[in-house]
């Protein structure tokens, strides 16, 4: 959750998504007379976010020493996968792949990038943050504030629903985190629990110029359940881009079939645009998400190249309408 002046619509949002998850749930249950009113959402849940760097040295501490991500994976990047990316000059560079200290299957990649001087994080359409649950975001704050990385909002509650309490930092690659907490009852919370001080991603946030092209790519392409749009001042946005704090933008959210798996659309305004990057190279920052699907045949959607073998099993890479590169990895249950 972004901050404090955000929480209404967010946590409105959330609300939608829940009960849409509540339906997905029920319908595998429903008899043979009983009709499936909702869809199943075809994107299951976030397997990693990439976030493409300058220095790949000053990352693996980081994460490691402040937020408890170790690296389960190291090398250099395939040729063929750097081609599904649409970054075919990613392939030979340098990656590592980090994980929670829960041990929890979802990743943190960084990938090796040239320098993109001009970028800022929040200022440009694609990725532009990744949110954790975490355990204890006031325990968080005390520890990071005097890290490398830089503060960009202090713990608070969302509005109404102040058991939900988020901190907001940025590491020195563009990359920007949202930590946030259930400090409630989790038992029945929409956000999962996180399984260590710092656990998880359960939220990836991707900005562009429509929201409604954003909201109805992902609706009509994924079977994903469109929510209201609303309308809210969120401060680190504001300042990042210069404009007043009270500056207000559309968001809503999406989710995915899998508990504690949703994707936020923010929608930015005419003085932002499309991100800068190296000619071949990922774009800096946050560069891609990594969702799972059920089948990759299943999906009528347009792909970099077609599926390819990898992470032990099949992937491809879309474009989103804001630019954003989604890769989509099959899981089988």
């Amino acid at each position: 959750m972004a901050d404090s002046t955000s929480g209404v619509s967010r946590r409105s949002a959330l609300g939608t998504a829940g009960a849409a998850a509540a339906v997905v749930t029920s319908t595998a249950s429903c008899s043979e007379d009983s009709p499936v009113t909702t869809p199943v959402p075809k994107l299951k849940r976030i397997k990693m976010a990439t976030i493409a760097v300058p220095n790949l040295d000053e990352i693996e501490p980081l994460y490691k020493d402040w937020l408890g991500y170790v690296v389960v994976e190291r090398g250099n990047v395939e040729e063929a996968l750097a081609v599904s990316w649409g970054a075919p000059k990613s392939a030979g560079r340098r990656y590592i792949m980090m994980q929670p200290e829960s041990g929890t299957d979802v990743y943190i990649r960084a990938v090796e990038i040239d320098p993109v001087p001009d970028y800022k994080a929040m200022t440009t359409w694609g990725w532009n943050a990744i949110e954790l649950i975490v355990d204890d975001p006031d325990a968080l704050y005390d520890k990071l504030k005097d890290s490398p990385f830089t503060l960009l909002g202090k713990p608070a509650g969302l509005k109404n629903y102040p058991s939900i309490r988020a901190t907001q930092f940025q590491g020195p690659a563009e990359d920007v985190l949202y930590l946030t907490a259930e400090t409630g009852d989790r038992t029945n919370s929409l956000l999962p629990r996180p399984g260590a001080f710092v656990g998880r991603i359960f939220i990836m946030v991707v900005a562009g110029p429509d929201i409604n092209a954003l909201q109805d790519w992902y609706a009509d392409t994924f079977d994903m359940a469109r929510g209201p749009i609303n309308n809210s001042p969120i401060d680190l946005i504001n300042k990042a881009q210069g404009l007043p704090s009270g500056s207000e933008r559309p968001l809503t959210i999406v989710g995915m079939s899998d508990h504690g798996n949703i994707l936020e659309l923010d929608g930015y305004g005419a003085h932002t645009g499309p991100r800068p990057r190296g000619e071949g190279e990922l774009p800096p920052g946050i560069a891609m998400t990594s969702v799972t699907v059920p089948n990759l045949d299943d999906l009528d959607i347009e792909t970099i190249t077609d599926p390819m073998a990898a992470y032990g099993s099949r992937s491809a890479v879309a474009i989103g309408p804001a630019g954003e590169l989604l890769e989509l990895i099959e899981e089988h249950t």
